[in-house]
């Protein structure tokens, strides 16, 4: 996650595993596009595609929050949306530090997304 104006922190989000990656990559990016708080805040970034590959398998989704709202709106939404999982997929959401949560695995998985959104005195995070 990245500090851009304003007080806007910019937290990138990965999606890891699944039956299809790119079918749970689409399914996440279309679940916060639908939260309110967050529409229009957040957008793909894909790498450039290099000589001899077929396309990216690692798109990362850029949220733009600006409000402690916003980061807990994004933290319960990325919580429920790995719930919803039925394979085992994982998410990793980069910011002062990073935090990888799989849905068959975390407790408490907004708690620890919520804990690396907030974080934000440039320290390593402790993740999970």
């Amino acid at each position: 996650m990245t500090k851009s104006g304003r007080g806007a922190v910019r937290a990138h989000v990965r999606v890891e595993g699944g039956l299809n990656q790119q079918v749970e990559f689409q399914s996440l990016h279309e679940w916060l596009r639908r939260e309110d708080e967050l529409r229009g805040l957040v957008s793909v970034d894909r790498p450039p595609i290099r000589s001899g590959e077929m396309g990216a398998l690692s798109d990362t989704l850029v949220v733009s929050v600006s409000s402690a709202g916003a980061i807990t709106v994004l933290a319960r939404s990325l919580s429920v949306w790995l719930r919803q999982r039925r394979s085992d997929v994982k998410i990793t959401v980069d910011a002062d530090g990073s935090v990888t949560v799989d849905a068959k695995r975390a407790p408490d998985a907004e708690a620890l997304v919520r804990k690396v959104l907030e974080h934000r005195d440039g320290g390593p995070s402790d993740g999970g």
